[in-house]
């Protein structure tokens, strides 16, 4: 059995000397680098799309919080609004009972004299 020697190419690789280098190694680290390549760029695509959509969502969610702070407002403005309608109705109620139905109570209560 012949033993091939092996010798470093100025670039670091081994060279074998006595047979032609096999393209196959180069075809393959080509197609790993391609691949890594491709893999990149579909990571690059796949982060523009991410930050697109944080993006967006964020503007979505600080819009929702103003909505909502401006909905609170509103229920705020409405149940004060709703406690001075109660306060108001119960003012109304109290005066229809002093001035018509107490009177009239008190009409039905004294005895009617025959004239």
């Amino acid at each position: 059995m012949v033993e091939k020697k092996k010798e470093k190419h100025s670039s670091g690789e081994p060279r074998h000397i006595g047979r032609p280098p096999s393209p196959i190694p180069q075809k393959a680290g080509h197609a790993v680098i391609d691949l890594l390549k491709e893999a990149a760029g579909i990571s690059r695509e796949n982060l523009e799309r991410a930050m697109t959509m944080a993006h967006r969502l964020s503007l979505e969610l600080r819009s929702a919080k103003d909505r909502i702070r401006e909905l609170e407002g509103d229920v705020e403005r409405l149940e004060s609004r709703a406690t001075r309608a109660e306060q108001w109705l119960a003012t109304i109620k109290k005066e229809i009972e002093d001035t018509l139905i107490a009177p009239m109570e008190a009409n039905r209560s004294k005895p009617q004299t025959m004239n």
